[in-house]
C-alpha cells in the first residue's frame, strides 16, 4: 500500500513541474500573456521627493531635479535620496550680481539687490542698479534739505537752523530755539535756566552757535537745572508746571540723536533719566523697558517708532524725585470722582515723563505701562483710593486728568496704570471725607439737647435762689451761660457752610462761647484753692470776673481773626481751620487751663491733706495715706461730676 501512495506522488509532480518552470520569470519582469515582459517600477514612486524616476529593462534608477544631489548622480531608493544645493556658497563671488546678496530656497536661489539698489534686467543680463533717491516726487530731505546721492544710499545736508534728528538720511526739521521762551514764566526760581539751557542746546544741534557739546554733557546740564528749579520750590501754579515739562520734553528731544551711547542712564539729587537710542537703517523691534528706582515703563519698540520711521528711534524716562505735593499745588480733574466734595489729593509717587521719537503720541497703537511705587503704602478702603493721572496742558493752565488711562490695578504698595498716549504721569491718592453716621449724628443731637435742658435749669436755679448767691454760684452761672449758648449754637448751625461769611461768624461764636466756658472752669479752680488755701480772702469782685472769663477769650478770637481771617469755617463745619495750625488757637489756651487748674488741685488736695494731719497728729502713716488716697477721690469725683454735668 505503501509503495502505491509514492508512486501516485511521484506522477503528480511529473505532471505539475513542467507547468511551474516555464511560468517563473527574472527580477524586474511580469508575465502577461504566457510571456515575461519589463516591470515598470517607477509607478509606485520609489525614488522620493525632489527626484526623476528612470524605468529601465528588468529595473530602474533614480536622478535629481536641478538644484538638488545625491552622493552618486544614479541611485535607487535604498542606495540615496536628493537634498537641496545651496547655490550661494557653490563658487565665489556667487550665482548673483554685483550690489545683491544671494538668498537660497528649495532647489533654488533667488537674487536681492541691496537697500539703495534696484533690480535691473538688460536682455539675459540680471543687474542692480543704484536708486537716485533725489530723484523721489517728494523731497527725500525736506523742503530745506540738499539731497547728495551717492552709490547705495544718499545724504542729506540741512541749512543753519534745521536739523535731521542726528541722522544724515532723515529730513530737515525747521528748529523754533525761542518757542518756549515766548511762555517763560517770570520769578521762578531756577526756569530761566532751563528755558537757557533748551535755547543753547537748540542752537548748538541747528548749527547757529559755534560752541561744540557732546549729548552726554547736554543732558547732564539738563538734569542739573531741572532740579535747580525742583529744589526751589516754586510748582506752586499749574501754568508753572506747564511749562516746566514742556521744557524738559523739548530739550530731551533734542538731545536724544546727540547722544553717543545707545544706552544712556544720569542720575542727580533730584532728577534721574534713563534714555535708550536706536539707529540703523531698519526700525527696531521687540519689547523695551526702562525702570528707576520706583518707577517702570513698558512698552514696544513698534509704538516708539510710529508710522515712519527716519532712521532714529527712542524711549527715555525722566523721573523728578523730589516733585511732590508740597511743592506742587494743581487742579485735579477725574471727572465722576472730582465732583465727591470735600475730596483732597496728594502726589503718591514720583512724577515721571515718558516720551520716544515718534512725535504723534496722542493715540497709541499700542497701550504703554507704567508701574509705580507708593510712597504711603495704605490699602484702597472707604475713605481712600487711588488714580492713575497724567498732566494735561491743554485744559485752562493744566491739570492732572485721568483720561486715556485704559486700565489701572493697585495694591498697598504698588499702581500700574496702562495708557493709550504719552505724557508726564503720576498716581493721585484720593482722601475722601468720613461721613457721619445716622445714629452718632443723633446720640450728638439728643446729647445735645438733653445738655441744654440741664444747663438752662441750672442756670434758672442760680439765678432765682437767693440763699446760694455768692462768687462760687455767680462763676457757675456764667459757666452755664457760655455752655448753653454754644450748644445751641452748635446743634442748629453747626453743619451750615453755605454761606460762608456766616459760617465763619458761627466758628467765631463757638470759639468765643466754649474758651469761655474754660475760662470760667479756671475762675472756679481759682476761687477753690482761695477757699481751702486763703479762707478768709475768698471774694472776687465781679468786674474781675467778667475780665477773666469774657475778656481773655474775646481777645484770642479778635487775635485769631486778624492773622488768619480764614481760618474760621471748613467745606464741612462752621469751626476752626486746620490750615497752618490754626485750631491751637483753642487748643492752646484750653490745655493751659487745664494745667493751671491741675496746679490749682494739687494744692487744694496737700492742703488738706495737712489739715488732717493737724487736727489728728496720732494718726499713723498708713492711715495717713489712706486719709490722702480718700481725698483725691472725692475732689476727682466732686470736680468730675460737676464738670461733667455742666457739659451735658
Amino acid at each position: 500500500m505503501e509503495l502505491q501512495c509514492t508512486f501516485l506522488l511521484l506522477g503528480l509532480m511529473l505532471v505539475v513541474l513542467p507547468d511551474g518552470a516555464e511560468s517563473s520569470c527574472e527580477y524586474g519582469f511580469l508575465r502577461s500573456d504566457g510571456q515575461c515582459v519589463d516591470e515598470n517600477e517607477c509607478e509606485d514612486s520609489p525614488c522620493g521627493n525632489h527626484s526623476l524616476c528612470i524605468n529601465t529593462n528588468g529595473s530602474y534608477y533614480c536622478q535629481c531635479k536641478k538644484g538638488f544631489k545625491s552622493q552618486t548622480v544614479n541611485f535607487t531608493a535604498t542606495t540615496g535620496q536628493c537634498q537641496d544645493v545651496n547655490e550661494c556658497i557653490l563658487s565665489s563671488p556667487g550665482p548673483c550680481p554685483k550690489n545683491a546678496v544671494c538668498k537660497n530656497s528649495i532647489g533654488s536661489y533667488r537674487c536681492v539687490c541691496l537697500p539703495g539698489f534696484q533690480d535691473k534686467q538688460v536682455g539675459s543680463t540680471y543687474t542692480c542698479a543704484d536708486i537716485d533717491e533725489c530723484m523721489s516726487a517728494h523731497p527725500t530731505c525736506g523742503k530745506h534739505g540738499e539731497c547728495r546721492n551717492t552709490l547705495g544710499t544718499f545724504t542729506c545736508s540741512c541749512p543753519m537752523g534745521f536739523r535731521n534728528e542726528g541722522e544724515s538720511q532723515t529730513p530737515c526739521e525747521e528748529l523754533d530755539c525761542n518757542k518756549l521762551n515766548r511762555t517763560s514764566k517770570k520769578g521762578v526760581t531756577g526756569m530761566s535756566n532751563l528755558l537757557h539751557l533748551f535755547t543753547t542746546s537748540c542752537e548748538l544741534i541747528s548749527g547757529s552757535s559755534r560752541e561744540q557739546r557732546s549729548g552726554e554733557t547736554l543732558l547732564q546740564s539738563l538734569l542739573n537745572v531741572t532740579g535747580g528749579v525742583l529744589s526751589g520750590g516754586n510748582m506752586n501754579s499749574s501754568s508753572t508746571l506747564s511749562v516746566f515739562f514742556e521744557a524738559v520734553e523739548n530739550t530731551v528731544r533734542l538731545i536724544a540723536p546727540q547722544l553717543n551711547k545707545d544706552t544712556k542712564r544720569m542720575y542727580s539729587e533730584d532728577t534721574e533719566a534713563w534714555l535708550i537710542v536706536k539707529k540703523d537703517l531698519t526700525p527696531p523691534t521687540g519689547p523695551v523697558t526702562l525702570d528707576t528706582e520706583n518707577v517702570q515703563l513698558e512698552m514696544s519698540w513698534e509704538t516708539a517708532v510710529g508710522a515712519n520711521y527716519p532712521g532714529f528711534a527712542f524711549v527715555a524716562l525722566v523721573n523728578y524725585k523730589s516733585l511732590n505735593s508740597t511743592n506742587v499745588s494743581s487742579p485735579v480733574n477725574l471727572g465722576a470722582e472730582t465732583r465727591h466734595k470735600n475730596t483732597t489729593y496728594h502726589l503718591n509717587s514720583e512724577v515721571v515723563t515718558a516720551l520716544v521719537g515718534n512725535t504723534d503720541t496722542h493715540s497709541l497703537p499700542e497701550p504703554v505701562t507704567l508701574t509705580f511705587r507708593h510712597k504711603n503704602e495704605r490699602e484702597v478702603s472707604k475713605g481712600l483710593n487711588y488714580s492713575c493721572v497724567y498732566w494735561d496742558d491743554a485744559q485752562a493752565g493744566g491739570a492732572w486728568s485721568g483720561q486715556g488711562c485704559v486700565k489701572a490695578t493697585f495694591n498697598s504698595t504698588h499702581g500700574v496704570c496702562t495708557w493709550n498716549h504719552l505724557s508726564s504721569f503720576a498716581v493721585l491718592m484720593a482722601l475722601y471725607p468720613i461721613e457721619d453716621t445716622f445714629e452718632l449724628v443723633w446720640i450728638t443731637r439728643v446729647g445735645l439737647t438733653l445738655s441744654i435742658i440741664c444747663l438752662f435749669i441750672c442756670i434758672l436755679t442760680f439765678w432765682f435762689c437767693r440763699s446760694i448767691q455768692g462768687t462760687r454760684t455767680t462763676i457757675h452761672l456764667h459757666l452755664c451761660v457760655c455752655l448753653f449758648i454754644a450748644n445751641i449754637i452748635f446743634l442748629f448751625f453747626i453743619s451750615s457752610t453755605q454761606n460762608k461769611v456766616g459760617c465763619a461768624t458761627i466758628a467765631a461764636l463757638l470759639h468765643f462761647f466754649y474758651l469761655a466756658a474754660f475760662c470760667f472752669m479756671l475762675l472756679e479752680g481759682v476761687q477753690l484753692y482761695r477757699m481751702v488755701v486763703l479762707v478768709f480772702n475768698t471774694t472776687l469782685h465781679p468786674l474781675q470776673l467778667y475780665a477773666v472769663g469774657y475778656g481773655i477769650p474775646l481777645a484770642i478770637v479778635i487775635i485769631s481773626a486778624l492773622s488768619f481771617p480764614s481760618g474760621y469755617g471748613t467745606d464741612r463745619h462752621c469751626w476752626l481751620s486746620l490750615e497752618q495750625d490754626f485750631i491751637w488757637s483753642f487748643f492752646a489756651p484750653v490745655c493751659i487751663i487745664i494745667l493751671l487748674n491741675s496746679f490749682f488741685f494739687v494744692i487744694t488736695v496737700w492742703k488738706l491733706v495737712q489739715k488732717f494731719s493737724s487736727l489728728n497728729p496720732d494718726l499713723s502713716k498708713l492711715k495717713r495715706l489712706r486719709c490722702v488716697c480718700v481725698c483725691v477721690c472725692v475732689c476727682v469725683c466732686v470736680c468730675v461730676c460737676v464738670r461733667y454735668s455742666r457739659f451735658i
